[in-house]
């Protein structure tokens, strides 16, 4: 089977519970901290292998990042590929969760922003023809990564989150699949009419598009077919890591030669899981309670 490579950020989330987020010129206390391992790299490589695929984690922490890979190696991720920087500090976010569980978050990015092309250029050197490579935009030189895994033979999975000048940078033609929120897609898409999931496929030829609606659902160019899924409704405590977990699951799935029927519903039911209970990474659930809560969906 051809192999999943993670390559992304690792930082740790300061998530501080508060009553609304806060304004320009605002001081408020928070109700809660929780310190807890995030980054985007990090939720979907944990997705992912929830999802049930083998997954391997590429990334940089700095001297302080010890617990994420243990943590990879408690829940089976391969951690060969994850590199410590010294005299540097783990990428970190600052998380402001408010009443209606929206979130506000800020990123430092540490280590994840300082990735060397030697170090790319041999982690890539270990994937090639076939193999899956999933990236975000909260590490540097994207575009480098983008080109080399192409020129591999790899199949490039994109979510650009959080989408920003780099992004411009970035050869989408590349990109076999493209996951995009609604501000992203028109990011991308431009001032140009038409359905936002249409104008994305006619714009990145013969790219997958996955483009999610939050709680309405998600649409889907997948091989050619649209596909269409609503999301589920349960009652939101934090949307932090949502994306990551549908992500994550959705190319766990395919993965694992499954439809893209099967993938939308299941990468659904993960986020609609994943947003009733506080954090990211620690929020995912594993595949038998996703299994559980469709069981409990389908006989409603």
């Amino acid at each position: 089977m051809n192999k999943l490579l993670v390559f992304g950020s690792l930082n740790y989330d300061n998530i501080y519970t508060v009553s609304h987020i806060t304004g320009p010129g605002e001081t408020q206390s928070s109700q809660e901290l929780n310190i807890r391992l995030g980054g985007k790299g990090y939720n979907q490589a944990v997705a992912a292998k929830c999802a049930g695929v083998e997954v391997w984690l590429a990334g940089q922490v700095g001297e302080d990042g010890q617990p994420f890979l243990d943590e990879c190696q408690r829940r089976g991720i391969h951690t060969e590929f994850l590199r410590k920087v010294p005299g540097c500090k783990t990428g970190h976010a600052v998380i402001q969760v408010d009443q209606s569980a929206q979130n506000s978050i800020l990123l430092y990015g540490g280590a994840n922003q300082m990735l060397e092309k030697a170090y790319i250029d041999r982690v890539l050197g270990s994937f090639g023809k076939g193999d899956y490579l999933l990236l975000q935009n909260e590490v540097n030189d994207l575009d480098y990564i983008i080109e080399q895994a192409y020129a591999n033979g790899m199949k490039i999975i994109l979510n650009p989150s959080p989408f920003d000048e780099k992004i411009s940078c970035c050869n989408l033609e590349k990109v076999s699949w493209l996951f995009v929120n609604e501000i992203e897609g028109k990011q991308i898409a431009g001032n140009t009419g038409g359905t936002l999931i249409d104008v994305l496929h006619d714009k990145i030829t013969g790219c997958n598009i996955i483009l999610t609606l939050g709680g309405r659902g998600a649409d889907c160019i997948v091989n050619g077919v649209k596909l269409r899924q609503e999301a589920f409704r349960v009652i939101p405590v934090d949307t932090t890591g949502a994306g990551d977990c549908f992500t994550g699951y959705f190319m766990g799935r395919m993965i694992n030669c499954c439809s893209g029927e099967n993938a939308l519903r299941f990468a659904a039911a993960a986020a609609a899981l994943c947003i009733t209970r506080p954090g990211a990474a620690e929020a995912i659930p594993d595949y038998e309670e996703v299994l559980h809560f469709l069981k409990i969906e389908s006989e409603e």
